[in-house]
């Protein structure tokens, strides 16, 4: 297994976090549901650094070196600024009360702004 972590800074770019969730709703989630090799992806913001990002969990060193739909850094206006590949040592589900992971989040859970 495999593991990634992208980052972009979005000072200057003209996209808030606040408009990339409108994306996540409206376009990401349903696209990245059928990428193949793809366990999961999270995607994530930092408020105070204005950096939007994702971590995502590959079955293969061949899935994540896939190309990956690339609206966000279109949208954006750019690659991200860190990419990172990393090997996964293990992995766990704890005890949770959630009958499933998808669905769940900022740009689901709330009403659109």
């Amino acid at each position: 297994m495999k593991a990634s972590v992208v980052w972009w800074e979005l000072d200057g770019t003209g996209r808030t976090i606040a408009s990339l969730r409108d994306f996540l709703r409206e376009e990401a989630v349903d696209r990245f549901a059928r990428v193949p090799g793809l366990r999961l992806k999270v995607w994530i913001s930092d408020p105070v650094g204005n950096r939007w990002g994702a971590v995502l969990l590959w079955e293969s060193a061949e899935a994540a070196a896939r190309p990956l739909p690339a609206r966000a850094a279109e949208l954006i206006g750019g690659p991200p600024a860190q990419r990172t590949l990393f090997d996964v040592e293990a992995t766990v589900e704890g005890v949770h009360d959630l009958a499933a992971l998808s669905g769940h989040g900022l740009a689901l859970e709330r009403a659109p702004s």
